[in-house]
């Protein structure tokens, strides 16, 4: 390789490790709001829901509430946080004219998705960590054994996709968003039921069939289910299934985040 093509290399690479590094250490500034909230909220999940309560909730056979839970509230926790670190981090781009900046910088449309994709994958993987180790702490007070993944490549590659998803849905809405007031209400109003609802707290086998079928409708179900897969090797809906969906609603995400940021506004109003 001669010395032109590898200075064309690094000019083409070293725009994208910039941004990629820039979006992991801002939400490492704050780890307080980042990581130490999200898992303060699971920790509260799992003693009032998985331990309190959970002691008479049955959901599948042979499978405690706890054990059920916490698969849930892993992939909560990881799509959750990677939607806010996009999402957040491009609308405050916007409103601190920094947005015009990355357009202006030799970065293409795919290098500056996958950089905030992949930052916000970052943190949404720390959190999923978080969450899975203080899940274990109550898993091995309460059961008095480790909860070990059945599958750990499934419970990987679902946090994977999952993450990845979310984060370019967070760039769909912060390109598309006038306010943070818009983003907070999408996140509010339309996230958080969907991930309520899709399974984090219950199994379809509890449910009347209107609502199975309505649960099959939502996304977030088969996401949530493939990550329990791998951990508890049970789901409500086949794992082959929760794959392709999920590779099929992370490749959406990617086509609408092209367009958005093709179509979206850089101006913050």
């Amino acid at each position: 390789m001669t010395d032109k093509s590898i200075k064309t290399q690094e000019l083409i690479w070293t725009p994208f490790l910039m941004l990629l590094s820039r979006e992991v250490r801002r939400f490492i500034k704050v780890l307080a709001q980042t990581i130490f909230i999200p898992a303060i909220n699971s920790f509260i999940y799992l003693l009032i829901f998985g331990v309190s309560i959970g002691k008479n909730i049955k959901v599948l056979e042979g499978i405690s509430y706890l054990e059920f839970l916490i698969p849930g509230l892993v992939m909560m926790g990881c799509m959750n946080n990677s939607f806010q670190n996009s999402s957040s981090s491009l609308l405050g781009m916007k409103f601190g004219r920094e947005i015009i900046d990355i357009k202006a910088a030799p970065l293409t449309v795919q290098q500056i998705i996958w950089a905030m994709s992949l930052g916000g994958l970052f943190r949404g993987l720390v959190v999923g960590t978080v969450v899975f180790l203080s899940g274990e702490f109550f898993y091995y007070f309460h059961e008095n054994a480790w909860l070990v993944p059945v599958y750990p490549f499934y419970f990987l590659l679902f946090c994977i996709i999952g993450g990845l998803a979310f984060t370019k849905l967070g760039i769909i809405v912060a390109f598309l968003a006038k306010t943070f007031d818009h983003v907070s209400a999408i996140g509010g109003f339309i996230i958080l039921p969907l991930i309520y609802l899709g399974g984090v707290f219950f199994s379809l086998e509890n449910l009347s069939p209107f609502w199975v079928k309505f649960s099959h409708v939502n996304p977030l179900l088969y996401f949530i289910n493939g990550v329990r897969y791998g951990v508890l090797g049970v789901s409500d809906v086949p794992v082959n299934v929760a794959l392709w969906v999920s590779l099929l609603g992370l490749l959406v995400f990617h086509l609408l985040a092209v367009w958005a940021l093709k179509k979206g506004s850089y101006q913050p109003w």
